[in-house]
């Protein structure tokens, strides 16, 4: 049967329209889709798939901050601890091998210390109503002075089976793939289940678009509230790993400032600060975003290193000025 020619022209009038939550996250495929455009016209073997590889290798650990702040930011939270819970893991992670403990209870130690450290954060803030914003600048500041407590110097890690383990890679052609890049990848598919198609996940947004509305609807606020912080914990702590590995020492001063990193990861894949709205996709994105700044400014080789700190910026800028617009056309 052939369709009439007036339902043709009513279906041809309906508009396709892109739903405004995409447009950052769009943005900043666009973005990254110019950047590597640029690079691969400009610089020679920018495209190569070692120059990808190590694109990913080298912002694994980086992917694993920026998932555990979206959970947090998606909520209308904040953590500022997660760069000092890190140093804390690789810390933890050099002193404990050193010390001949075994990898496979070291491992779970690292990881558990960013665990707790979330724990102590969403119960702060759910229980006795602290700013998010206080509550993680306590627990930088704790976090770091234990690295400092525990290792004043830098500690190599020369154990045989975490050394094995940080040098595993699958190689096809000129493509690499390393336990760090293997792990992140499997927390990433984690993350993107449990947000968008699990109970906890929608219960997150809805926080994040109005915690008074989640109680009036009945779901766990406070229970969700906490397992968000204890999320961007315990991915602060495996970060700490993957760094360790990456590193093959543990040092105090790692990761200063690398709270700030993932925050503009997050917030350049999209995911608003006010909460609600976000993908822990476009984190990602966002993250290789920032790795392919640093990449272009390395080719050029003329450019001072503190331009990748001018660019992100502008670029956080124009991502938040986006927000905004969006949100108060919404409104």
């Amino acid at each position: 049967m052939t369709t009439s020619a007036p339902a043709r022209r009513t279906a041809a009038r309906i508009p396709v329209r892109l739903d405004r939550r995409y447009l950052p996250v769009l943005g900043t495929f666009v973005v990254l889709a110019l950047m590597l455009v640029v690079g691969g016209t400009r610089y020679d073997n920018f495209l190569t798939p070692a120059v990808v590889s190590n694109l990913f290798i080298n912002n694994a650990h980086l992917v694993v901050l920026a998932v555990g702040m979206t959970f947090v930011i998606l909520t209308g939270g904040i953590d500022l601890s997660v760069g000092a819970v890190l140093a804390l893991s690789t810390v933890v992670t050099a002193a404990l091998l050193q010390a001949g403990w075994p990898v496979p209870v070291v491992l779970p130690l690292a990881v558990g210390v960013g665990t707790v450290i979330g724990l102590a954060h969403g119960v702060m803030i759910h229980l006795f109503q602290v700013q998010p914003f206080v509550a993680t600048l306590a627990g930088m500041f704790f976090a770091r002075g234990l690295c400092f407590l525990i290792a004043p110097e830098s500690i190599a890690i020369g154990d045989p089976a975490f050394v094995e383990l940080a040098s595993w890679v699958q190689i096809a052609g000129q493509w690499r793939m390393t336990s760090s890049v293997l792990i992140a990848a499997i927390v990433l598919g984690v993350a993107f289940l449990a947000l968008h198609f699990t109970r906890f996940g929608r219960t997150v947004y809805a926080i994040g678009g109005g915690e008074q509305s989640a109680l009036l609807m009945g779901l766990p606020v406070a229970r969700t509230t906490v397992l968000a912080y204890v999320v961007s914990g315990t991915c602060a702590g495996l970060g700490g790993l993957l760094f360790a590995m990456y590193s093959r020492s543990g040092y105090s001063l790692t990761g200063v400032a690398m709270e700030l990193d993932a925050i503009a990861a997050v917030v350049i894949g999209g995911t608003l600060l006010t909460g609600g709205t976000g993908f822990v996709l476009g984190s990602v994105l966002g993250v290789l975003v920032l790795g392919l700044i640093q990449t272009v400014i390395t080719f050029e080789g003329t450019l001072s290193s503190w331009w990748t700190r001018i660019v992100i910026g502008v670029l956080l800028l124009v991502f938040v000025l986006l927000q905004r617009v969006l949100s108060l056309r919404r409104t």
